[in-house]
This record gives C-alpha cells, structure tokens and sequence, in this order.
C-alpha cells in the first residue's frame, strides 16, 4: 500500500499522518477546517525535529521531506486513490455516519477503511458501508509516532485478509498490534476509561489532589503517566464522549461520566491541547 488517506487533523490524525508519511508513504491529510491543517503542517514538522532526541535509534529525517510527502486538503474526494484511510474524526455518531457514507462513496474498491476510535464499536461502523469486510479498527495511541503497539479491532464482517494486510503496513512502518474482538471501548478503554473516570470522582470528592492522584499512580505502580495526566493527555472532550458510548452500549452504570469532567468540558479544559486540564500546561499543543 502506497498512499495513505488520514481523515482529521487533530492531535491524533495529525501523529498519524506524521507516522506514515516519516515511513515513506504517501498521505492525503484531509480536514474541513484549513486552519487545522495548517497546524497538522507545524505539527508534522515539529515532530519530527523531536524525533531524534525521543527515539535516538531511529534514523534521521527532514522535516521539509517528511511534509513534502503530504497532502493537506479539505476535499475529502482527493481520496480516491488512497490504499487505506485512517479516519480520526470527533468521537461522536452524528459526525462519523454521514462520513463513512461518503468514504464507501469515494474510496476505490478494495481500499482499507481503518477506525480510529476509542469506543466506538467497529460492526457498527462498518455497517455504513457497503464493504464491511474492508473495514478494521485501528485504535493507535497518543503520541501515534511513538507507541508501539496499535490495538487493532476485529469487526464482525472484517475478513482475515484486512487485518494481515493492515498488519503488515502497519509493520512496514515500525509498529507491533494486538488483533482483539469487537466489543465497545475494546480492551484498553473498556478498562483504562474506569481507571481516569474513578480518578475523577477521587477529585471532586476531595480525597486527594490531581497531582497526587497521579504521583501514587507513577510512584507505586511504575506508570509513566497518572491517570488524569493522560485523560489531560487524550483530551478531555474525547474521555467524556468514549465514557458516554460506553455508558450508552453497556448499559453499565459504572461508567456513568463524572459530573466534574463534564464541568471542565463545557468550561472548554480539555488539557494539554487548550493548556488546562487536570494540570496546567504552558504550551498549547
């Protein structure tokens, strides 16, 4: 697979793109808003300057190179070439059903449709299109250059060719997956997503500070990140909408959202990226 469609331009599209592109691949970095696309540019090549002091095993690259290699476009038709698209859109159904009937649409027979998504399960998705069997889920983690490993979802109709072919440029580019089943928040937000959830009913209810909380998470348990540095870290209006599919799926009362965290989105503290969340931070990313 030679080009590579990314639909959004978020903070996680954004690392995708760069993932793919950094690999060789050529990208269609789409989004509605130009403005966001300008700063997937930025972004792209900023991340690729910090490349080398992060990971010092991985060779070299020029960022003017690595952006050269993609295509930054609000013209969703510019997929049509595309190998596999890796959609990353806004966690929300009313925002993924139109697209995905315009992906079926635009995209040539064959080509892989990959979900980026937290929660939302895969069947459901793929049943929008007319190819279910080309649709996979394909859950990367924030920062997508850095992690290693992406969860990679069977839906009910992907067929076993999708997932080794999607295996394989995934390994093209230096990443390992575990193949799961389909089933709402998968297996890292099914568990990951109480673990933020209960840490911010922790801190409404005073028991502890949110650096504390996440000091004892990183000092006891080795974890490279507390619980509300990484919801800081995925963006807070994306926990909220993951813990509401799963609520909503589930009928599970224990992923009811938290009162607080719906409080810090509506007051538009959606952590790292508006630079206030749980922490403070001084660059907006």
């Amino acid at each position: 697979m030679k080009r590579i469609g990314v639909v959004g331009a978020g903070t996680m599209g954004t690392g995708v793109a760069q993932l793919f592109a950094s690999g060789g691949h050529e990208v269609v970095l789409v989004d509605v808003v130009a403005s966001a696309l300008d700063r997937a540019r930025e972004e792209i090549a900023r991340g690729v300057r910090l490349m080398p002091l992060l990971r010092p095993a991985e060779p070299r690259r020029d960022p003017g190179e690595v952006t050269g290699r993609v295509r930054f476009t609000t013209d969703l038709e510019e997929l049509r070439a595309a190998d596999c698209v890796v959609e990353n859109v806004t966690e929300k159904w009313e925002v993924k059903r139109p697209l995905y009937a315009d992906l079926d649409r635009i995209c040539p027979p064959g080509a892989i449709l990959g979900v980026n998504t937290s929660a939302m399960p895969i069947t459901r998705i793929a049943s929008l299109t007319g190819r279910p069997a080309d649709v996979v889920g394909a859950h990367f983690m924030n920062p997508a250059p850095l992690k290693p490993t992406v969860e990679v979802i069977r839906g009910f109709h992907t067929s076993d060719g999708t997932v080794e072919r999607f295996r394989a440029l995934l390994a093209g580019v230096g990443k390992g997956c575990v193949v799961v089943g389909d089933s709402p928040g998968f297996v890292t937000n099914r568990v990951m997503m109480l673990t933020v959830n209960e840490a911010m009913f922790l801190l409404r209810e005073g028991v502890a500070s949110a650096g504390d909380v996440d000091r004892l998470f990183k000092e006891c348990f080795g974890h490279a990140m507390g619980p509300l540095e990484t919801a800081d870290l995925i963006g807070l209006d994306t926990v909220l909408y993951s813990l509401e599919v799963l609520y909503d799926d589930l009928n599970e009362p224990k992923y009811r959202p938290c009162p607080l965290l719906r409080t810090m989105v509506d007051a538009g503290l959606l952590g790292r990226k508006s630079g206030r969340g749980f922490h403070t931070y001084e660059e907006v990313r």
